[in-house]
């Protein structure tokens, strides 16, 4: 499995009852226990509000770290890598194709287990969408709002405006951004619609 939040959360499940490896390096680890006193109260906190007013495409500290938020898996939170070793978990390097069945890692070796967990992340993936809004696989936006395509909208991104974007603490204002722009274009297309009406009865008259 791989080391981000998911595959370290799983691993320590599983290493209670079976012999348990994780594959591949982390992208870090968050350097405090998020159940204590002090970080639930104080450091998270500061971490939200750091995460949702400084770290922004408005500031220069947020377009300067978005790139690199953007393409880097999130750091461990809750499980720690000192966590993994405690429990007896293996670190290999990473999955690089299969062997008799097997997983063969980066060094030529090839692990003898009987079942895999892949825990490989996701990515967004918007192959319904056929329109020229997109650099790479991210759309092309601002604020949510797709400026090429008047009416195309998103929502949910990671870091759309900051990095609490995708979470539960920044969806919030984004959505509300994003629906007093469909407000505001439909009461555009209101107004312009009676006068769009009477420029073609002068025509036809």
């Amino acid at each position: 499995m791989g080391v981000g939040n998911s595959g370290a959360d799983i691993g320590i499940e599983v290493a209670h009852s079976h012999p348990t490896w994780i594959s591949g390096k982390e992208s870090g680890h968050i350097p405090f226990q998020i159940e204590s006193f002090f970080a639930r109260f104080f450091l998270s906190r500061l971490v939200r509000f750091f995460g949702h007013h400084v770290l922004t495409v408005d500031t220069r500290l947020g377009r300067k770290l978005r790139p690199k938020l953007l393409s880097k898996a999130a750091p461990l939170i809750r499980v720690k890598p000192k966590d993994l070793e405690g429990a007896g978990i293996m670190r290999v390097p990473r999955v690089t194709g299969v062997n008799n069945g097997l997983p063969l890692l980066a060094d030529g070796r090839t692990l003898d287990v009987k079942n895999v967990i892949w825990c490989t992340g996701f990515h967004h993936d918007f192959p319904w969408i056929d329109l020229p809004v997109f650099e790479g696989s991210e759309p092309i936006h601002e604020r949510g709002t797709v400026n090429k395509v008047p009416g195309l909208y998103f929502v949910g991104l990671h870091f759309l405006y900051a990095m609490t974007s995708a979470t539960l603490i920044g969806v919030g204002r984004d959505a509300e951004r994003v629906a007093q722009a469909v407000e505001q274009r439909s009461r555009t297309i209101s107004i312009a619609e009676p006068s769009r009406l009477r420029t073609t009865m002068a025509q036809a008259g």
